[in-house]
Order: structure tokens, then C-alpha cells, then sequence
């Protein structure tokens, strides 16, 4: 790979026997082009001095190659492809050996926010290669997520882990889409992994770089650009621009549609501007505040009213989910909580959900009341009568932060029920109202289910009932006059006389 070692990134870009062979027209890149010449500290013609000034904020090109590139840009803007086409250029172009120990393997480390997008990038990966007679000769293996190539050389696509990442040789590092990772063990799973890869690419001078379409004003890319952007930093290059500076095939009719259906939605998918509309629902420790640790499930008591809560799913795509809860004097308690990944036949389901809410002696479940008739179909075979909320579920989110803040709810340890919780975002509505919702690539399920239990409690349970009725309760009632005031309590008085 040292006869490659004086190639250019624009030149490997553009070269028809090398990395263009797979990235198509020159022309339409001109603008990433223009970026990466940058970020190596290249000399810009005129041309590309001006592609440069669009998306940077003003500040001047680096002098030399920059530590951290990020790219905040607009959806359908060759993002993946470019990181594809970078992880290529740093394992095939550039030479390695005076940084690896004999035997050690260098590797180029891309990790994006999930499976499928990660399956796209290595996809891309791959393709660079193949379509190159070049570069396809330096090619040893391919697995399902790592490309060896000759001189100890591995580029390995993954999902977002942080714990994973360490103890590998790394140098270079590409965050696909790391506006939009999630993780339900941590609210900062893009800060946790920055902190993890950066060792690893102090040892041998390896480039950080994120690609990602913006979203809300938080996070490890919001921090970056509030930051760096428009600033001349010689370590740190940022750039900000949305889909028509880099795309301009795009059908911009597409775009206008999009503002007009959700301006603030458009202008960060199309525009790369981050969302102001977006806040963080409760803080992960107001949660984990509410956890009874070490308890993963409470066992039926007589004593107690159950009451239940379920999140139908067809069985395709999301988890169903069934809560149980009761109440303990001013507390709501968590009782029960399961759920079923997809995929799954729903009847089969709600028979196991039928024999969970038997153990706890439910005969009616609360639920989604936008799941369809199907869902009280069949809990009615089961002999369970299925009630649907008459709130939504932001509603029931809504409704439940004042027990949350105050610590008034007992949940179950479940680190994705804490995750999903904490991952809640409030936004507002055209109409003013707020709304809340999980984030963008994240789920609810499980919250769902153990919210809307918990909301769902009585106020007044057996235990507490039979205490107010018992031998504790007051002998003399105030507000009575007599006895036989007290024995003709429950009637209405006539007139206010008899009060007193």
C-alpha cells in the first residue's frame, strides 16, 4: 500500500481505475471533494475555496491534515458513501507500517446507528473494492462486518457500543449517523464511545470523523458544532449544509413538500439545522432515583388490587409489553413487567399475558386504544375483558412526570425500561400543546406498558381500605353531632343544620 501513498484523496475520488470506479460522476462530489482536500490540509483551487466557504462558517481551511472532521449534513447527501469511501482511502492510501507493531492489526473502526445502517456502510465498503481491479487485489478476506486486507490492514462496521471498542488498534474512526444513537444502558451513548476511541487513536495519529444529519440540541455533534463551528481550529474541522449544496439532483419539490407538511422536522432532515423544538422529558437519574434495586418482579399479595396496562403489537416490527402495578399508601408500585420481541403470533401473546394477569387475579386489561379490534378479540378468548385508555400514551407520560420528579412511583430494575424512560423527548405542537414521545430510531414499549399500569393504580387499594375500616379507625368521627348522625352518614342531609 505505499505505492499508494502519494495519492490524494480527491485524486483516489475521481480516478475511474481506483475509488471512482464505485462512486460515479466526479461532479456531483465536488462539494465533499472540496471538504477532504480541506480536512488533509490541502491546497484549494478557486473553485473549491468557494465550495469550502458555503459549508464552513467562515473560518479559513486548515494548514495541515485536522484530528476530528464532522459533517453535519442534510438527508439523501451521500453521507454513507462518503464514509464508505473514506474508511477505503485510509486503509488502501495511506501507509501504516511505522505505526503497528509486528503482527498487530491496524484497524479502521466505523460504527453507525444500527444493523441496517451498518449493513448499508460495509455494503458501500465493500463495493469500492470490488469495482476497482486495483484496489480488489489488496484484498485478503471479507466476513459479514471486516474487510483484511494485506499489510495487517482491517476495516470492521459496526453498531454504536461503547464497551466494545476498546482494545483494538484503531487509525481511524468514522461515527455514521451518530446524531441518531441510541442506547437504553446510557443517555450518552456518542459521548461514551468519544471518550472510548480516543486513546486509541492517540497512539498512532488516526483521524476521528463524524458524518450524521443533525437532530435535537443536545449530544456529542451539537456539542461539536456549538464548538468548533466557523472557528479556526487547526485540530478540529466542522462543517454545516443541507441537502441542496450537496446534492444538486436532488428534486427539490421533495424538500418544499417537507417544509410545508413540518418546517422544524424539514429544516433538520433537509436543511442539517438541529431541532429547537425538542427537550429531554426527565433526567436518566430522576429515574434511576424511582428504582427499587435488585428487584426484577414482585410476587402476587392478596392484600394489594392489581391493576394492568399492555402495548399490543402486531408481531412484526415493535414488542408487546404488559405492565401490573398496585398502590402501597401514597406510592405506586410496579409489579410485573414483560415483553415479547418480534416476531411473534399476537394470539400466543395474549395467552401468556392472560396466565401472567391470572396469577395476579386481573380480569380486565387497560390498553392502546389505537391497536384495532383484534387485541380485544383476543383477550376476550381468554376471558380477560380488554379496556381501551382514554389517554394517549403522551398523555399518560405527561401525567406521570409529577410522581417521577417527586419520587412517588417504585419501578421494577430494568435497565431498558430506565432507558426508554430517559429517552423520552417533550416537544411542542403547531397548536402549542406539548407532546411526548421517544426519540428517533428509539422505542417505548416497555415504558409504555410500565407507565400506563402505574397511572392506572386506584387511589384507595384493598390493604389500605381494610386499615381505614378496622380497628385503627377513630372512634368519634368529627362532624358528626350523634350516633345517629354517624349511622345515617352515608345519606345526603337535608339542610346544613344537621352538620352542626
Amino acid at each position: 500500500m505505499t505505492a499508494f501513498a502519494n495519492i490524494t484523496i480527491d485524486r483516489a475520488l475521481r480516478d475511474p481505475k481506483l475509488l471512482g470506479a464505485a462512486l460515479g460522476p466526479s461532479t456531483t462530489w465536488d462539494v465533499w471533494i472540496s471538504i477532504l482536500r480541506a480536512a488533509y490540509g490541502l491546497d484549494l483551487s478557486a473553485s473549491e475555496r468557494v465550495s469550502f466557504d458555503a459549508v464552513a462558517g467562515g473560518r479559513e481551511p486548515p494548514h495541515k491534515r485536522v484530528r476530528e472532521l464532522w459533517c453535519i449534513i442534510g438527508r439523501r447527501s451521500g453521507k454513507s458513501r462518503v464514509a464508505a469511501a473514506l474508511a477505503d482511502f485510509i486503509a488502501a492510501f495511506q501507509d501504516h507500517s511505522g505505526k503497528l507493531a509486528p503482527g498487530e492489526v491496524g484497524t479502521i473502526l466505523v460504527l453507525a446507528a444500527s444493523r441496517v445502517q451498518a449493513q448499508a456502510v460495509f455494503n458501500y465498503i465493500r463495493a469500492f473494492f470490488e469495482a476497482s481491479p486495483i484496489l480488489s487485489q489488496l484484498v485478503e478476506s471479507v466476513t459479514n462486518d471486516e474487510i483484511k486486507l494485506a499489510g495487517n490492514i482491517a476495516i470492521a462496521v459496526h453498531t454504536n457500543n461503547y464497551r466494545t471498542v476498546r482494545g483494538r488498534t484503531l487509525i481511524a474512526c468514522i461515527f455514521d449517523e451518530v446524531g441518531f444513537w441510541r442506547d437504553e444502558t446510557t443517555s450518552l451513548p456518542d459521548v461514551e464511545t468519544y471518550r472510548a476511541v480516543l486513546p486509541a487513536l492517540a497512539t498512532t495519529g488516526g483521524m476521528l470523523i463524524g458524518i450524521s444529519s443533525p437532530y435535537a440540541q443536545r449530544g456529542l455533534l451539537y456539542t461539536k458544532h456549538r464548538d468548533c463551528f466557523g472557528k479556526d481550529d487547526a485540530q478540529v474541522l466542522v462543517v454545516q449544509a443541507g441537502t441542496k449544496v450537496f446534492n444538486p439532483t436532488i428534486d427539490t419539490e421533495i424538500i418544499d413538500q417537507a417544509h410545508r407538511d413540518d418546517p422544524e422536522s424539514a429544516a433538520a432532515e433537509w436543511d442539517a439545522k438541529f431541532r429547537g423544538d425538542l427537550s429531554t422529558f426527565v433526567d436518566r437519574a430522576v429515574v434511576e432515583r424511582c428504582v427499587d434495586i435488585g428487584v426484577h418482579e414482585r410476587p402476587y399479595d392478596r392484600k394489594y388490587r392489581y391493576v394492568a396496562f399492555c402495548d399490543p403489537s402486531g408481531g412484526a416490527h415493535d414488542s408487546m409489553t404488559l405492565g401490573i402495578a398496585h398502590r402501597e399508601h401514597d406510592r405506586a408500585v410496579l409489579d410485573c413487567l414483560r415483553e415479547v420481541k418480534p416476531p411473534f403470533a399476537p394470539a400466543d401473546v395474549v395467552g401468556e399475558f392472560c396466565r401472567v394477569l391470572n396469577t395476579y387475579k386481573i380480569a380486565s386489561v387497560t390498553g392502546d386504544r389505537y391497536a384495532g379490534a383484534w387485541v380485544s378479540d383476543a383477550f376476550r378468548k381468554e376471558s380477560v375483558r380488554y379496556i381501551a385508555a382514554e389517554r394517549s400514551r403522551s398523555e399518560i407520560y405527561i401525567d406521570s412526570l409529577p410522581q417521577l420528579m417527586g419520587g412517588t412511583m417504585s419501578l421494577l430494575d430494568n435497565i431498558r425500561l430506565v432507558g426508554q424512560i430517559s429517552q423520552l423527548e417533550r416537544r411542542t405542537t403547531r397548536t402549542g400543546r406539548d407532546s411526548v414521545d421517544h426519540m428517533s430510531g428509539a422505542s417505548d414499549d416497555l415504558c409504555n406498558a410500565a407507565l400506563g399500569a402505574v397511572m392506572h393504580v386506584p387511589t384507595l387499594n384493598r390493604a389500605d381500605a381494610n386499615h381505614n375500616s378496622g380497628a385503627n379507625r377513630p372512634k368519634v368521627i368529627l362532624g358528626y353531632a350523634n350516633q345517629k348522625q354517624r349511622r345515617d352518614s352515608n345519606r345526603v342531609p337535608h339542610s346544613m343544620k344537621e352538620w352542626f
